[in-house]
């Protein structure tokens, strides 16, 4: 899942970023409301963290342009402002949630979570296909009832294709919400990842799950 967070204080920045890599999201980051704004209209995320207090356009305003033209990324908005008025103002510009500063980072990474299984049309924190579930909650895997040690990239490519599952995936969208577009061209690093991928879920049930589909992408799917 890749997330936006706009936050002037590069010291919360840096630490909800870190905070979210650590947990498998791919995160860019901005410390203004222009920046932050260019990078919404310009990526596709799944989900923005945004501060109110925010030099060049506060974070009200930028909701506000977004929502006037159409995105619908949900958004989370932290504030330092823990009165009624100011968080109802949040919500009816077209925020999705809210968080008081100071905040837990477990709480953060929860409400993250929430939103992003919101973006795929589901308020279930459990994935499952065929003898292969996934719980997004404890982000742990399990096929045929065994379970599945995944390094946290690995993991998040599969909660992306299970949320998409039955639909073919790009190899630019896994770029983009996997690796946040950092994959250089000729880099192969997403064969890598759904080689390793399928070896490990192979040694549970030897079924194939993710199929190649030559010119188009990768799909999870049972067949």
């Amino acid at each position: 899942m890749r997330i936006l967070v706009v936050e002037d204080s590069s010291r919360l920045r840096q630490t909800v970023s870190v905070w979210l890599r650590r947990n498998g999201f791919a995160v860019d980051v901005s410390g203004d409301g222009e920046e932050g704004l260019w990078l919404a209209e310009t990526n596709d995320y799944d989900a923005i963290v945004l501060d109110i207090m925010l030099p060049k356009l506060d974070g009200l305003e930028l909701l506000q342009r977004l929502r006037k033209q159409g995105r619908q990324t949900h958004v989370l908005l932290l504030t330092a402002r823990d009165t009624v008025p100011d968080r109802v103002r949040g919500l009816d510009l077209g925020a999705d949630d809210y968080l008081v500063k100071p905040f837990a980072l477990e709480e953060l990474l929860a409400r993250v979570k929430a939103l992003c299984r919101r973006a795929y049309g589901s308020t279930d924190s459990r994935l499952a296909l065929a003898d292969l579930a996934v719980d997004t909650t404890a982000r742990k895997v399990t096929r045929a009832g065994k379970p599945i040690s995944l390094q946290p990239r690995e993991y998040a490519l599969l909660e992306y294709l299970a949320r998409r599952q039955g639909h073919i995936v790009t190899r630019s969208e896994i770029e983009d919400h996997i690796y946040g577009g950092t994959v250089e061209p000729a880099s192969n690093a997403v064969d890598s990842a759904i080689c390793s991928l399928r070896q490990k879920l192979a040694e549970a049930n030897s079924i194939p799950l993710i199929h190649t589909r030559r010119g188009l992408g990768y799909e999870l799917a049972a067949e």
